[in-house]
């Protein structure tokens, strides 16, 4: 169990709960049914790479469960998809932030649907292309707005226009991935990437530089500091996300 496993939350071990597990053990799926509460959730958790809640009629998320969830699935990015009421579901939804849940599915489910959903959302994990973490540090908001603009159909994207913002962030969150101006003022890059390698929480971050000078003499300077690369800032789009999809293909687990 672990890579291609399914755990399956709901208030109680309901028929249609039982159905949806056979439905993806038939699949060549592996699930497994867990009650709504943290303490068997969390038993679970490292059993899944994937989390499915099914909600009954009428079925309210428990305060702890929810903030649990959010936590953990902040954390680690694994996948919800919520099933559920389209009341139900859209009252959840709201009390979420936007990249909790990755797909909510209406009451009665549609297993064909479902069960492809899953499939390929397996795909997209084996491949390391599900839903990374990059926070991306420059003090120009305009630039920033553009990056973000451009990586947030593929990843989860966090925004900081300042070293000492972009630690305080980290204090709170986690980043698969760091992209960092090199050429800030006040606290500069190569100064935000000693503080990240003096902290123990977060020495290990992969920092990617973004810089605006493509000479020798700055690309060496760069270089010397032995960031995971560099990207210059008249980098476009696809460029961008191809050259991501490439680091993160490449550091796969």
């Amino acid at each position: 169990m672990g890579k291609t496993t399914v755990m399956v939350i709901g208030g109680k071990e309901s028929f249609v709960i039982r159905v949806l597990v056979k439905k993806l053990v038939d699949s060549e799926i592996d699930a497994f049914y867990a009650p709504a509460t943290v303490d068997s959730i969390n038993e679970g958790w490292n059993k899944c790479s994937l989390i499915t809640y099914y909600m009954d009629g009428g079925e309210v998320i428990h305060d702890e469960v929810r903030r649990f969830l959010i936590d953990k699935i902040t954390d680690e990015g694994k996948p919800l998809i919520l099933i559920g009421d389209k009341v139900d579901a859209k009252a959840e939804r709201d009390k979420m932030p936007s990249d909790v849940i990755y797909t909510i599915f209406p009451r009665p489910l549609d297993n064909e649907l479902y069960i492809k959903t899953v499939s390929d959302l397996f795909d997209k994990i084996e491949h390391g292309e599900f839903k990374k973490s990059i926070l991306v540090v420059d003090d120009d908001m305009t630039y920033l707005g553009l990056v973000r603009e451009w990586l947030k159909d593929d990843y989860r994207v966090a925004m900081a226009n300042s070293g000492l913002q972009a630690i305080k962030w980290l204090g709170k969150n986690k980043a698969d991935l760091i992209l960092l101006d090199y050429e800030m003022p006040i606290t500069s890059g190569p100064q935000v990437l000693e503080m990240l390698r003096a902290d123990e929480e977060t020495k290990h971050i992969p920092v990617i530089f973004l810089t605006g000078k493509g000479d020798k003499a700055s690309v060496m300077g760069v270089v010397a500091l032995k960031p995971e690369g560099y990207l210059l800032k008249t980098i476009q789009k696809d460029e961008l996300l191809d050259n991501l999809q490439k680091y993160f293909q490449l550091h796969a687990d």
